[in-house]
């Protein structure tokens, strides 16, 4: 029952993505694939794994526990922290720290965490800031 629950949840929550994505206002510099189509996949491959959990529930789901539950809660606060954090502190800045908290809670080492968290953040700016040359939030010292 509880993942019909689950799969109904999140097909709604398809649907209204879905939706949101339509009303995307084109820009003055159209491409072939336009603001929509990413948010579209998204959207799709949300309501595809909620019909999944509505047409296939398991008969005997296990739940986490509460320290389990609690560690999703502290994931799902740090990627709201992110969020807050990148137009004061920046992309690099942000994503080493929100990086380095996830992988040390993988498992990591802390140390190594900060080195995985650096890495990533400044892999992926080269990606899609100096090789693609999309716009990532500026920090405090100008990258």
């Amino acid at each position: 029952m509880s993942d019909r629950i689950f799969g109904g949840f999140g097909l709604a929550l398809a649907i209204f993505y879905i939706w949101a994505a339509s009303i995307i206002p084109d820009s003055f510099m159209v491409d072939v694939i336009g603001p929509r189509t990413f948010p579209y996949i998204v959207g799709g491959v949300l309501g595809l794994c909620s019909l999944i959990f509505i047409l296939r529930p398991d008969s005997e789901p296990d739940w986490p526990h509460f320290r389990e539950l609690l560690e999703i809660g502290m994931a799902a606060a740090v990627m709201l922290l992110y969020g807050w954090m990148l137009p004061e502190f920046g992309f690099l800045i942000s994503t080493v720290f929100a990086t380095a908290y996830l992988t040390w809670r993988l498992g990591t080492t802390p140390l190594m965490s900060l080195v995985t968290g650096a890495l990533t953040s400044v892999g992926i700016y080269v990606v899609f800031h100096l090789i693609l040359g999309l716009s990532l939030a500026k920090g405090p010292f100008g990258f």
